[in-house]
């Protein structure tokens, strides 16, 4: 039976391939990226040092998060927020529509959160009749155009100024000639009377502070800060993965964060939300939920080999490393997460059987995990991916049969030695049609090298 996300991988990923204009824009956008990082990173005296303390304290996190998840829910619900645990995107989407029919809501705004892509929340709000409006303007953009987030922190990085200029035309009614300072201040405009009007402001959370049960914020517009406080109540829904062990960790990773996010030394508005307003407080919601979202994730914490994917800190810095999604971009993979990670975890979140094509979306060079801030093995753990979807039988035939042909002839001298390169060209080429298909053709050397190494040896 055909795969249709397989299947929909393939034919995204081969037309964004070839689509120049496409592949410009993108690494224009990274190459801007690629410029300021190293600049962020003169911050740190020893990096090496910096990533291994910051894999160690998600090791400790993640090793221990049953504990870590108790006591920040101890924590945070002693200054009167709620907590919730959802196994899955569907419990969470009734937690947040039991919570709008409560609060007679109409109006969310919405800000930092992939989670809420994860389940589909606006989807699900627009259904119940709850209007709900992305407050980042990446992903603001996004939302106009109809589209899902194309990359973690740059949502709308496939766009350039102009394409944007002609969306805003298009939806908003504006000058198609504004620049990119004029679009933004529309843009800020038009969120500002939402933020005014709406009952309840989302946000996710880039990290969950353990000690003191806070949340913990990091962004450049302002808008997180705005969503959770300006309406009367808060939610705030965040993967289980999340949780740090202290409030001194932030000191870590905070800059680790933004250095390899966008090459910031720090980023503009860094917050920490441990309630609702407290009695003595001027501003702020009156009510405050947490939703911890599990979704797959306890999953992947049981295994062994795979769990170190949970230390990501979503910054993004394997995407914009990655030479396979340079050249596709996001929305071929059709998954929340994209790139070296989101083929990573994807399949464990979502199925293997449906998602293990992701763990062949790489080139297997090892620049993700050069890159990742964490030090987490993304291309071994590909790698893990594609073996444990062997074993748990999800080869089809002709694949076994391909490479147990492969094998008998790469383990036999003889076999390896007959035959002259156009026959083996033509055997891998032509009978083999899946390698082929979306690789360059393999063109194999006239002799082996044991052929060369004897011919050698004879003239001596």
């Amino acid at each position: 039976m055909r795969n249709i996300y397989a299947d929909s991988f393939e034919t995204k990923s081969s037309e964004k391939a070839l689509d120049l204009e496409h592949r410009r824009k993108i690494n224009f956008n990274i190459g801007k990226y690629n410029a300021v990082v190293p600049k962020g990173k003169e911050q740190f005296t020893d990096l090496a040092r910096v990533k291994e303390l910051a894999k160690n304290r998600k090791w400790e996190a993640i090793e221990h998060l049953d504990l870590y998840l108790t006591q920040f829910e101890e924590q945070i619900t002693k200054r009167g927020a709620k907590v919730f645990w959802a196994e899955d995107g569907e419990q969470a989407l009734n937690f947040i529509g039991d919570i709008c029919k409560e609060k007679d809501c109409k109006s969310i705004v919405k800000s930092k959160s992939m989670v809420t892509e994860e389940i589909h929340l606006n989807n699900y709000l627009e259904s119940i009749g709850v209007e709900s409006v992305e407050t980042d303007l990446g992903e603001y953009i996004q939302q106009l155009d109809g589209e899902a987030p194309y990359h973690i922190v740059t949502p709308a990085m496939h766009k350039s100024k102009e394409d944007v200029a002609k969306l805003f035309a298009e939806k908003l009614g504006t000058d198609i000639n504004l620049t990119p300072e004029q679009l933004t201040l529309v843009a800020r405009r038009n969120l500002r009377e939402k933020y005014v009007n709406a009952e309840i402001g989302i946000t996710g959370a880039n990290f969950i502070l353990s000690d003191i049960g806070g949340i913990a914020l990091t962004e450049n517009e302002g808008n997180a800060r705005l969503s959770a406080s300006m309406p009367k109540t808060h939610i705030v829904i965040v993967g289980i993965e999340k949780v740090i062990p202290s409030i001194n960790d932030l000191g870590l990773f905070w800059p680790l964060l933004s250095t390899f996010g966008t090459g910031q030394q720090v980023t503009v508005y860094n917050s920490i939300i441990t309630g609702p307003r407290q009695a003595d407080e001027v501003d702020g919601p009156e009510d405050m939920y947490v939703i911890l979202l599990d979704n797959g994730r306890t999953e992947l914490l049981s295994n062994d080999k795979s769990r170190e994917a949970l230390y990501c800190i979503r910054c993004g810095a394997c995407l914009n490393a990655c030479p396979i999604y340079k050249n596709i971009g996001g929305h071929a993979y059709d998954t929340t997460y994209s790139g070296p990670i989101g083929s990573v975890i994807t399949p464990h979140l979502r199925g293997m059987h449906d998602y293990k094509h992701l763990s062949y979306a790489s080139s297997l060079c090892g620049n993700c995990t050069e890159v990742c801030p964490v030090r987490i093995n993304l291309h071994e753990l590909l790698l893990e991916n594609r073996r444990e979807a062997v074993v748990a039988g999800e080869s089809d035939y002709s694949e076994r049969f391909a490479w147990k042909i492969w094998k008998q002839g790469s383990m036999s001298r003889r076999l390896m030695n007959q035959g002259n390169a156009p026959i083996k060209n033509w055997i891998v080429n032509k009978m083999f049609k899946g390698w082929s298909k979306q690789r360059a053709p393999l063109t194999f050397p006239k002799k082996t090298f044991n052929q060369l190494w004897q011919d050698s040896n004879k003239t001596r």
